[in-house]
């Protein structure tokens, strides 16, 4: 049986992955801060575990109640209050960067020890084509609109990050997933990709064997050249 932890579980992406995830026969521990708001993901078969990534106190109570780590989904996430330059100050760059860049570390670095005992451990860090300078650059894409500062460089930072511990982990699978303009609460229901096309590419590596890649970063169509 394979365990996997998802932090933000108990809505949109984060559900939607809990589910296919429980689907394919992995025992899933949903992480999220208010756990009053896990009643979805416990109807799925969920464990709910209370954890806010910002709090290194809570992360470290989280990952003690796990019996084992095979798989790390680190799916928690915050958009932010700044949306172009004129709206931008220091905090709240700062606030983004706790959850996406700084949160990710903190758990990452949590399970590690039960991660290691695992004989096929992953992680997947869920980041986003608008951390993707190219395609930031790039007319006709979805991200190319995309003003804000802090989330952009969040996720530029999660890629980043991905590929550095990928290099410090060679016994791991270490891998990016893009969900691409999804609908959900994040963007107001904007987008035009339904939440479950919007988790392949994070289930997809969420399942890879041994002998599956690390250090990249996919999407629904498979890997995306850096």
């Amino acid at each position: 049986m394979t365990t996997t932890l998802i932090t933000g579980a108990n809505r949109s992406l984060g559900l939607e992955t809990a589910r296919r995830l429980i689907d394919s026969g992995h025992t899933v521990y949903a992480g999220m801060r208010d756990t009053a708001s896990g009643d979805d993901v416990r109807a799925l078969g969920a464990h709910v575990v209370q954890l806010d990534v910002t709090d290194q106190a809570s992360v470290d109570a989280a990952i003690a109640a796990l019996p084992e780590l095979d798989v790390l989904v680190n799916n928690a996430g915050v958009l932010g209050t700044s949306f172009g330059v004129d709206d931008l100050d220091a905090d709240a760059l700062d606030a983004v960067l706790a959850t996406n860049v700084t949160g990710v570390v903190r758990v990452t670095q949590a399970a590690l020890p039960l991660l290691r005992a695992s004989d096929n451990p992953v992680i997947v860090n869920v980041a986003s084509g608008v951390g993707f300078a190219r395609w930031l650059t790039t007319p006709g894409r979805d991200e190319h609109p995309v003003a804000a500062v802090p989330y952009a460089a969040s996720k530029a930072a999660l890629i980043a990050m991905t590929v550095q511990y990928a290099k410090n982990l060679p016994g791991f699978r270490v891998n990016a997933s893009d969900p691409g303009y999804t609908a959900t609460a994040f963007n107001g229901f904007g987008g035009h990709q339904t939440v479950t096309e919007g988790t392949d590419a994070t289930v997809a590596l969420a399942t890879i064997g041994a002998d599956g890649p690390t250090g990249e970063f996919h999407d629904r169509d498979g890997p995306i050249e850096y």
